[in-house]
């Protein structure tokens, strides 16, 4: 898991300073930071972002392995058609809940593609 660093900034300069007991041999260096509430969103939006390409590479699969009957072809386009409606609704409400403040990670979990849920970080 990541490990965060405890340190204070300056509300006058933004100097960020985090005093360790120095051994002699120190050495300033320039380096680069993320606040932990801008970490916290980013991680929250690329696991956002892998569930809709798990949700999309499941109904993909499910089209590329699927091979109707005969006469069967519209049938099965339809079907794999709504299939694909109920994943980008999935998709677009769980967007909309995230854009709206709320904890929408928690409310759209993994079932299956006919279901349109899309999968939770903790089923990994």
């Amino acid at each position: 898991m990541t490990e965060y660093l405890k340190a204070w900034q300056c509300i006058g300069c933004g100097k960020i300073e985090a005093p360790q007991t120095c051994i002699g041999v120190c050495q300033d260096r320039r380096v680069e930071f993320v606040y932990a509430a801008d970490h916290k969103e980013l991680l929250a939006q690329l696991r956002a972002s892998e569930r809709h390409a798990h949700a999309a590479c499941a109904l993909l699969r499910r089209l590329a392995s699927t091979k109707p009957h005969d006469r069967e072809w519209e049938r099965s386009y339809r079907v794999i058609q709504e299939q694909a409606r109920r994943v980008l609704t999935a998709i677009g409400s769980e967007e909309l809940q995230e854009s709206q403040g709320a904890a929408g990670r928690s409310t759209l979990r993994e079932s299956n593609v006919a279901g349109a849920t899309l999968p939770s970080d903790a089923a990994r």
